[in-house]
């Protein structure tokens, strides 16, 4: 049979799942995320797992590349919409959230991987790095409504923010990581270089190319005469051309993307805040990133029932993500949140939905193309296993959770 007309055939099924699932599992227990790795699990089970041959997750490049793209589509997404504007005192949650619950959360990840699984301080640091941001891709069910939608409590702005954020402000520790690691082979000096490039200007480059972008798109989107801007056309797919354009001059700086695309995203949305075209720009975003998703994480199913992600796998690697979900993510994010009037729920809710996803995968498979690092594979099972564990466990909560909160939020 041939292979292709069988990628052909699952792919259209992946499609059909993506727009049939969320309207079906929308009050149940259960995401759609949780349904993408089964679906994977068992297409491995099924004779049909031969035809095919082996999984993209073998290829680093291939999974740092296509996780690359799902999460900048995604960021779009995030960026647009989000109502609130932004300022210091409407977005206080998100830059303590940053501030504080990131950085503990860097340093308590990292601790674990050097005190509990005995990596060395740039693979420990690493680990902390990758699995320290929360995920924009995975977190669409915590996250606020589309443009205009209302659905903005504190809660879900601030899972919405936080996601959009700390997946670029996460790095700066990244290239420490890979700074530490290539000082140990040649012994240069690395700590001035990282500071001024990989902190200070990318950065730099990344917020202000970002605003420059989103103020340049805002006015062919918006303030064109009217038979030429962009909005006119109605088309949703303008978004997919904004993430790239904004991405690749971003990158093309030296600049960190992740942040540009988010900080154009949230620009773009000011320029006029209350068009309805953002509504066709995100609709679009939202279908491409969930579309893309689905086939990342059918992969990820198909290569954990393979057997090889977990290969490496022990009770430490198990402790020590049992501690990254239950103690400390919801340590550092209810301390980042302390003297803040969130009432007590709010603040639990959002220490804990901290969820991990394909951004990890992203930081780990970038890192280890740029230096070499000691027990890789023991960095790809500590990852694989939060994702796994924080897909299913909040895909569980996630429904009843956030109906609760927002039945509460219509009350008051």
């Amino acid at each position: 049979m041939d292979t292709y007309i069988i990628l052909l055939a699952l792919f259209g099924m992946v499609v059909l799942l993506t727009a049939w699932l969320p309207m079906v599992l929308k009050e149940l227990p259960l995401s759609l995320p949780m349904i993408c790795i089964a679906f994977g699990a068992l297409f491995v089970w099924s004779p049909l797992s031969s035809i095919v041959g082996s999984n993209p997750f073998d290829s680093r490049y291939i999974t740092e590349r296509a996780t690359e793209f799902v999460v900048i589509i995604s960021l779009m997404g995030a960026g647009l919409k989000i109502d609130r504007p932004m300022g210091w005192r409407s977005w206080v949650i998100t830059w303590r959230l940053l501030a504080i619950a990131m950085p503990l959360t860097i340093i308590g990840i990292a601790f674990l991987g050097w005190g509990l699984l005995g990596l060395g301080l740039a693979s420990a640091l690493l680990l902390a790095s990758a699995l320290a941001p929360t995920d924009p891709v995975l977190a669409s069910d915590v996250q606020v409504g589309p443009p205009q939608s209302g659905e903005e409590g504190d809660v879900r702005f601030a899972l919405t923010s936080e996601a959009g954020l700390n997946d670029g402000l996460s790095f700066p520790f990244v290239h420490l990581s890979i700074a530490i690691a290539l000082a140990s082979a040649t012994g240069e000096p690395w700590f001035r270089n990282w500071l001024l490039i990989d902190v200070f200007w990318r950065l730099a480059a990344g917020v202000g190319l970002g605003w420059l972008t989103g103020i340049l798109l805002g006015f062919l989107t918006f303030r064109l005469p009217n038979r030429t801007k962009l909005a006119r056309t109605g088309d949703g797919f303008v978004a997919l051309g904004i993430t790239c354009v904004s991405y690749g001059l971003i990158q093309m700086a030296n600049g960190y993307g992740f942040v540009g695309v988010f900080v154009t995203a949230l620009t773009l949305r000011a320029a006029e805040r209350e068009s309805r075209y953002h509504e066709n720009l995100h609709a679009f975003a939202e279908q491409i990133e969930r579309l893309l998703m689905m086939v990342m994480l059918v992969c990820f199913g198909a290569a954990i029932a393979e057997g090889s992600v977990f290969r490496a796998l022990d009770w430490k690697v198990v402790a020590a993500a049992f501690l990254v979900l239950f103690v400390v993510r919801p340590l550092s994010g209810w301390l980042g949140l302390i003297r803040t009037s969130l009432p007590i729920k709010e603040k639990a809710v959002i220490a804990i939905f901290g969820i991990r996803g394909l951004g990890s995968f992203y930081y780990i498979a970038y890192a280890i193309g740029q230096a070499a690092f000691e027990k890789t594979e023991l960095l790809w099972v500590t990852v694989s296993l939060v994702v796994l564990g924080s897909i299913v466990l909040h895909g569980i909560a996630v429904t009843p959770v956030m109906r609760n909160l927002d039945r509460r939020r219509r009350k008051i």
